[in-house]
């Protein structure tokens, strides 16, 4: 779209905003293209939701908590209680309570959805007209955020086998006034060990915020959580949108020092005081203590994922190895824009991001066994 110069901000004219995956309302479509959880959320978030209503309809006239007070706990119970993996629960709450940390209220930030989250955190610790350090394929959203303050972002290829290229991205921090990564990795699905993450922080700037996003940690089998008991710099992102079954409500939030959250929450303050409404403060509350609910579910998509990727492997496609709720593949013998049509045909939709290096791969959410079933019949028959 073209605007009017003497009427709209010159900053408006370089904006390339962020593409979310369609949502065509031509027919009905299995939808694996968000990467949206599988599974409805618990008959608890629903009721919570419903007698919050009933009890008190007046609390839709009245300002939420600006401070998400009883939601942050209850997250800080729930990373405690799973160590930040529902997949691997038992292992990820055990390395959380070795490293000694206690996660507490004022270690967590909550926002509109993680993006929301992410565009506080880069006006928070992230300068304009200086440098960013990120991968060159990573989560899309990053560049539009640096566009956005101004900022330049240098992003890093990644190695051969599509994992970062740590050395490369730590030599570019020297000259950045910070870092942020996925982890594990969007659209790639590859995750760096927590050993791996702290590797990069010892040989990191201490006063250089270290942003790890893990939106979809929940599904690997480790998080970078313990990681917070050391590094006063590193910062880390989560979402329910993916593993709490949210992503039609919107909650996101930040892991990181009392003081970190404090520089965010003046940040905030200053854009937006109530970015969590009532509504999702009370279902995301019921949401943080079902983890039982939550872990079970993401233990069924880590176990659908596996079986999904064998089937496309044993057909002929190349699956990169994968510790999130999707999968990222391509066929040496078709496009992508070939396969992403002819699935789409089927009633299917899958994503395709027209981006060289990766022109090549579609992203396919993963979903119910028998959704994927379907899925694999018709990328074994093209």
């Amino acid at each position: 779209m073209r605007y009017n110069i003497a009427m709209y901000s010159k900053k408006l004219r370089d904006l390339k905003p962020y593409v979310p995956g369609e949502q065509p309302a031509d027919r009905p479509y299995i939808k694996l293209n968000a990467n949206e959880n599988a599974y409805p959320p618990p008959q608890p978030v629903v009721d919570a939701v419903n007698g919050a209503l009933s009890e008190n309809p007046l609390k839709l006239a009245r300002y939420p908590d600006p401070d998400s007070t009883v939601l942050r706990e209850a997250i800080a119970d729930m990373l405690n209680k799973t160590g930040g993996v529902f997949a691997n629960s038992e292992k990820a709450a055990a390395a959380l309570e070795a490293s000694g940390l206690k996660i507490t209220k004022d270690m967590i930030f909550c926002g509109n959805g993680s993006d929301e989250v992410l565009s506080l955190l880069f006006y928070t610790f992230f300068d304009s007209n200086e440098s960013v350090v990120s991968p060159l394929h990573s989560y899309s959203f990053y560049p539009v955020y640096a566009g956005y303050y101004d900022m330049n972002l240098v992003r890093v290829p990644l190695k051969e086998d599509f994992s970062l290229d740590k050395e490369a991205m730590l030599a570019e921090s020297k000259k950045a006034c910070g870092m942020i990564f996925a982890n594990p990795n969007a659209p790639t699905g590859i995750a760096l060990s927590t050993a791996e993450v702290e590797e990069m922080l010892k040989k990191y700037p201490e006063d250089k915020a270290f942003v790890v996003d893990e939106a979809y940690a929940d599904f690997g089998t480790e998080s970078v959580l313990p990681l917070l008991a050391k590094y006063k710099n590193l910062v880390v992102v989560r979402t329910f949108s993916k593993s709490l079954s949210f992503a039609g409500m919107r909650m996101g939030f930040a892991v990181a020092s009392p003081e970190a959250i404090a520089a965010m929450t003046t940040v905030k303050n200053s854009f937006n005081h109530f970015p969590a409404d009532v509504l999702c403060q009370t279902a995301a509350t019921a949401a943080a203590k079902c983890t039982d609910y939550f872990c079970e579910k993401s233990r069924a998509i880590a176990d659908t994922r596996d079986r999904f990727a064998d089937g496309l492997s044993k057909a002929g496609y190349f699956v990169v190895p994968s510790s999130t709720n999707f999968v990222f593949a391509r066929h040496p013998g078709l496009s992508a824009p070939e396969v992403y049509a002819k699935v789409k045909e089927a009633g299917i939709l899958i994503r395709h991001f027209n981006t060289p290096g990766i022109e090549n791969f579609v992203r396919i959410t993963i979903g119910t066994d028998e959704q994927m079933n379907s899925l694999l019949k018709v990328m074994e028959d093209l």
